[in-house]
């Protein structure tokens, strides 16, 4: 079977966020994305903690990309750091390779 084209793969962005909750699980990063951001099909990709405080990298698509942003930093103890094109460079730019 071919693979599918660069093209048609659809474009995203990578966006890394810093989580301020004391004991914020993997399965409970989850849960807060998905009350949060609704009916927007992302993906919770990196999570980790680094010096008390927890990390994330969402695969968010390129249409959405700025509501994303936006409903991750109304939040009180979210916000988002970085986003770029590539998860390598998010990955350097918080630190979490």
């Amino acid at each position: 079977m071919p693979k599918v084209k660069k093209s048609a793969r659809g474009k995203h962005r990578w966006v890394g966020f810093q989580l301020d909750f004391v004991g914020m699980s993997r399965n409970k990063c989850e849960d807060f994305l998905s009350d949060n951001i609704q009916n927007i099909p992302v993906k919770l990709f990196d999570y980790k903690k680094k010096e008390s405080v927890y990390y994330g990298i969402l695969k968010v698509p390129l249409e959405h990309y700025l509501s994303v942003k936006e409903m991750l930093n109304q939040q009180d103890n979210c916000k988002t750091l970085t986003s770029s094109g590539k998860i390598k460079l998010v990955r350097e730019r918080l630190g979490l390779k």
